[in-house]
């Protein structure tokens, strides 16, 4: 995929970057100039999905562990010696009907969407406002606004990082600081793993008739995240091929 963006001197955070969404995103970012911070829980996946680069600076943490982010941030920001970027997309499912739901399922994926969304927020924006620019990318979802079947605890922190996103955009609107978030559709392999028929059902449901790639999604963070867009926050873009309509 072409790369037209040009974030020459930034740095970009990325959680969840191992694989997937985070992973296009983040190579979006580097392609296009950037210092990457990349951040997951999963050392093994960072290291087999990221090789050496002077412009990338891989981090095995947990988002749901909140003293390890701001630890974590502390260190991309001396290493980079600054962070212009930020995206929120480490997420997990535990996926079941509500009357089945554990209390461990239900606080483990709010903790990773919603808390690790925060996490890294709280910790980015006294950067940024310093700086007097920042952007700021979260990651929700369509479940998030209309609600799926089993996914109680997916919806609920989906919708949070909605709501936060539009009072953090208020929040930060005057330091130079926008916040927006992309309600993406592509096959990951969250996606794959419901199955055959249920996706096949899926891809039925969208307008556009496929999932798309992450890559894809990479191109709508990156016209977010670009210092043209200084304009646009308080957005959720839905980068769906029409599912969202």
């Amino acid at each position: 995929m072409s790369i037209s963006f040009d974030f020459t001197g930034r740095t970009a955070v990325v959680t969840g970057g191992a694989q997937g969404i985070g992973h296009a995103i983040a190579g979006m970012f580097h392609a296009a100039g950037a210092k990457v911070a990349i951040l997951d829980r999963d050392p093994e996946a960072l290291a087999a999905g990221w090789a050496a680069d002077d412009r990338i600076s891989t981090h095995a943490v947990d988002v749901t562990d909140t003293a390890a982010v701001a630890a974590t941030i502390a260190d991309v920001h001396a290493w980079a010696g600054g962070i212009d970027i930020a995206v929120n997309n480490a997420g997990i499912t535990r996926d079941t009907v509500v009357w089945k739901m554990t209390d461990d399922q239900w606080r483990a994926v709010l903790d990773v969407h919603l808390g690790g969304t925060f996490a890294v927020t709280r910790a980015v924006v006294p950067l940024m406002r310093a700086a007097g620019y920042g952007r700021i990318v979260n990651v929700t979802s369509y479940t998030g606004l209309h609600g799926t079947i089993g996914q109680s605890n997916y919806a609920a922190a989906k919708g949070g990082i909605v709501a936060f996103t539009k009072t953090v955009a208020k929040e930060t609107a005057r330091f130079g600081i926008t916040v927006n978030a992309i309600s993406p559709n592509a096959a990951t392999a969250m996606v794959q793993a419901v199955g055959p028929e249920r996706l096949a059902e899926m891809t039925a449901s969208v307008p556009a008739g496929r999932f798309a790639e992450p890559e894809e999604m990479a191109t709508a963070v990156g016209y977010l995240a670009a210092e043209q867009s200084a304009y646009v926050t308080g957005v959720v873009l839905p980068v769906d091929g029409g599912l969202a309509m």
